[in-house]
């Protein structure tokens, strides 16, 4: 009986790790597209945030970002919607949360320094400290790499972990080295290294 019983909790725990794998397959598989279309947004909203905020207004476009959330997750709805219903599982709900908390904090971010962009908030509250801590955008790279190395390795894969690490620690440090709009640009390759190329990568895997 104690056998049959050991038996029995070795299938269970063979069960879930088998599970676990299927999820992860599944949505390294199915991230593909996400990530590719995530990285294209990024990647043309910082040049047309760019090229405004240099040519007509100032920082005060930042808020554009906003617009650009809001067309991501447009994107990513009619995206999920072809691919049909997806089961819930416990890796797509915790890689839901770290990209959520990553939405969160850096959407807080982008909005505190576009009121200051337009003058609702005063500038001397809180530029003294950014100065001392580093530019906003190498925060932000930061963050971005973190939460795509972190994607990696909750669904065990290399090549995200790679790109996730390059972008937010080459973000971080190539931000510093520019000011003003041109902080953007960076955010560009961020996108590009951190979300296109794996996404790239990942969709010619599944086309073998």
């Amino acid at each position: 009986m104690e056998e049959n019983s050991k038996l029995t909790a070795e299938r269970s725990l063979e069960i879930i790790r088998e599970s676990i794998e299927r999820s992860q397959r599944t949505i390294t598989r199915n991230s593909a597209v996400p990530m590719i279309w995530w990285g294209v947004c990024v990647f043309v909203f910082s040049f047309i945030i760019a090229y405004l905020w240099a040519n007509h207004g100032g920082p005060a476009w930042n808020a554009l970002w906003a617009i650009m959330w809001l067309a991501g997750y447009a994107g990513n709805w009619m995206i999920d919607k072809k691919k049909g219903t997806v089961p819930t599982t416990f890796v797509g709900t915790t890689i839901s949360y770290v990209w959520s908390t990553f939405g969160m904090f850096c959407g807080g971010l982008g909005f505190i320094f576009c009121f200051i962009g337009i003058g609702i908030l005063p500038m001397e509250l809180i530029m003294p400290k950014v100065h001392a801590f580093g530019c906003i955008t190498s925060v932000i790279s930061l963050c971005f790499g973190m939460g795509t190395t972190i994607t990696g390795f909750i669904i065990r894969n290399r090549i995200i972990q790679i790109c996730g690490f390059i972008a937010g620690l080459g973000g971080f440090f190539g931000a510093l080295n520019f000011q003003g709009h041109e902080q953007l640009y960076v955010m560009a390759v961020v996108a590009v290294i951190g979300l296109v190329v794996p996404g790239v990568l990942i969709q010619l895997q599944n086309q073998k």
